[in-house]
């Protein structure tokens, strides 16, 4: 049986408890913070569940054999570290850790101990990212041109980390999901409004094989909730939104076609003419299940320790989200120049 703890009851913690105690077998064991209120707040709603200031009340706890990390990003890697080295499996909240070295670190003592390295990419579980992802991944858009999203919220604002490293993980996952590859660069641009050298907003474009691009524009200072994200191929054009319950994807046959005619063809004699050539069919709305992501999530992190499955996003996905956000953050601090994205060895 799968008896997991919770370390951080603050913004997201209290979330991956509710979905851990509602799963069969209600593997939720126990919650950890440092401040009193909110453990007197878990134990009100699950009085069942064991809770401590300390985390190594669990750490030192045999009948603990699992962790989901939810503190803040710069703690992510030690307390993983100190879960892992003690035979626990581990699910982190994104970013996995601060630094690619890190992230292989952790990788290798997961597979050192035989434990499940886990990173909390939610949105790789929801369901319309999982049909777009077929979408992609068949060729049904065609050729994939570019990829641009927003993610727009006012608030919540950060101390620990600036928006790219707060907000981007989520866009940067599944772009990265979507396309099956690695960007070979990035750059990013990013302003600092309400504290001196954590950016409120932040613009990142990344370039990969082949010319696709993307663009991801994060923010916490913006009037509006936005998680918007669209994808522009040769055939269809799709425009994912997470804010709407009811049609969260919108597929749009539309493009732009030569008709079989050569590349090498020569130019067009008139507008006219060229305008034929652009094409605009059906909006099609197809019908997305209405399941929470999060539980998905917490689904297949117990299944993941249960039956020995890879997870969809292990470690080695959480390092390919660092090493771009590590690209980003060196563009950000050196004149929004283009940083080559490190490839595994």
């Amino acid at each position: 049986m799968t008896r997991v703890c919770v370390i951080g009851s603050g913004y997201w913690g209290p979330n991956l408890a509710r979905n851990l105690d509602s799963l069969p077998g209600k593997p939720l064991y126990g919650v950890s913070d440092l401040r009193e209120e909110r453990l007197a707040y878990i134990k009100h709603i699950y009085p069942h569940v064991a809770v401590s200031q300390d985390y190594r009340t669990f750490l030192d706890d045999e009948a603990v054999n699992a962790a989901v990390i939810a503190t803040p990003a710069n703690s992510h890697f030690q307390l993983a570290r100190e879960f892992l080295l003690r035979g626990k499996h581990t699910l982190v909240e994104k970013p996995l850790a601060m630094t690619a070295a890190q992230c292989r670190e952790l990788i290798h003592i997961a597979r050192q101990n035989d434990r499940v390295l886990m990173v909390g990419h939610t949105f790789e579980y929801s369901p319309a990212v999982a049909r777009l992802k077929e979408m992609v991944q068949s060729g049904e858009l065609g050729d994939i041109y570019y990829i641009y999203s927003s993610r727009l919220n006012l608030g919540q604002i950060r101390q620990d980390v600036n928006v790219l490293w707060n907000l981007a993980p989520h866009d940067i996952s599944i772009i990265l999901s979507l396309l099956q590859q690695e960007p070979v660069a990035a750059s990013a641009k990013g302003y600092s409004f309400l504290q001196e050298e954590i950016e409120d907003v932040v613009f990142l474009s990344l370039d990969f094989p082949g010319g696709t691009g993307a663009h991801i524009h994060v923010s916490w200072l913006d009037p509006g909730k936005v998680r918007r994200m669209t994808v522009v191929g040769s055939k269809k054009m799709v425009v994912y939104d997470d804010t709407n319950s009811e049609a969260p994807l919108q597929i749009y046959d539309k493009g732009v076609t030569r008709n079989g005619i050569p590349r090498d063809a020569p130019a067009f004699e008139s507008f006219g003419e060229f305008q034929l050539l652009l094409r605009a069919g059906d909006v099609h709305i197809p019908k997305i299940p209405a399941t929470e992501p999060l539980r998905d999530e917490c689904v297949h992190f117990i299944d993941c320790i249960a039956n020995g499955a890879r997870c969809r996003s292990d470690g080695l996905a959480g390092l390919r989200v660092v090493k771009v956000l590590e690209a980003a953050q060196h563009s950000l601090r050196h004149g929004s120049m283009a940083v080559a994205v490190p490839k595994e060895g």
